[in-house]
């Protein structure tokens, strides 16, 4: 079931996808060599709990932190860890949100540490593009394929490949709600856009094959084929007026 979210609903949400991007600011700011992804986790949650927040990551179907963070050929759902250290030329994609007074905000970006290859560059670039792409596509009485469609089509006319085992989803009251979102589509497929509706469009974009696989962790997705993995993610809101980004800085 899709919830349409009321003006005071929505309110609420722009508080809790205020501190999700604020916490995202501020844990991409401390992506530097030598630092490990437990500090970044740790800068994360801190910022959370002291703008009033709670990390709506943190133990969702047993995830253990705050934040997914994501090196080079890791697409999704890394944990942090004190042993993982970040290196100049790695590029870290980090997912995270906050939940406040019952509703959930929700986004993701990939982060340079350093200097890093054209390739990589290019690759954040496509990914981030892609994201803006999905969203102007967000309009009242589309459908959820027109999104997916302006993110694959933009994405794959630059050589890259876009992850379908993981899509975005509706935003609410709870983390992922309905609809699914993909990444892929066709233009006037799917479910219509309302006013109302709140989502996260998150493309998930490989440099290479877009095949992936789940780590013996059961969280930590790579990509198959080794290539980089770019993310990234907003919360918005599908309003007469065109889609509103919530969790904007």
């Amino acid at each position: 079931m899709i919830v349409l979210k009321t003006g005071r609903e929505l309110k609420i949400m722009r508080e809790a996808c205020r501190i999700s991007a604020g916490a995202l600011k501020i844990a991409g700011e401390a992506v530097e060599p030598g630092v490990t992804t437990a500090e970044i986790d740790e800068i994360a949650e801190k910022y959370i709990l002291k703008e009033g927040g709670v990390p709506n990551f943190k133990n969702y179907q047993g995830y253990p932190a705050t934040a997914c963070i994501s090196i080079n050929n890791e697409v999704i759902h890394g944990i942090p860890s004190k042993r993982r250290v970040i290196k100049a030329g790695d590029i870290v994609s980090i997912d995270l949100g906050a939940k406040f007074d019952g509703y959930n905000g929700d986004n993701a970006a990939t982060f340079a540490c350093g200097e890093i290859s054209d390739e990589a560059k290019r690759l954040i670039d496509t990914t981030r593009e892609s994201l803006y792409k999905g969203i102007a596509a967000a309009v009242v009485g589309g459908r959820i394929g027109d999104i997916g469609h302006a993110v694959q089509t933009y994405a794959e006319e630059r050589g890259f490949s876009v992850v379908r085992e993981f899509v975005g989803h509706g935003v609410g009251t709870e983390l992922h709600e309905s609809p699914e979102v993909p990444n892929f589509g066709t233009k006037g497929r799917g479910i219509r856009l309302m006013p109302g509706m709140t989502i996260a469009i998150e493309p998930m974009i490989n440099s290479g094959k877009q095949n992936v696989k789940i780590m013996p962790d059961g969280w930590t997705v790579l990509t198959t084929d080794g290539s980089l993995s770019a993310h990234f993610e907003h919360t918005i809101a599908i309003t007469p007026d065109g889609p509103q980004i919530l969790t904007k800085v």
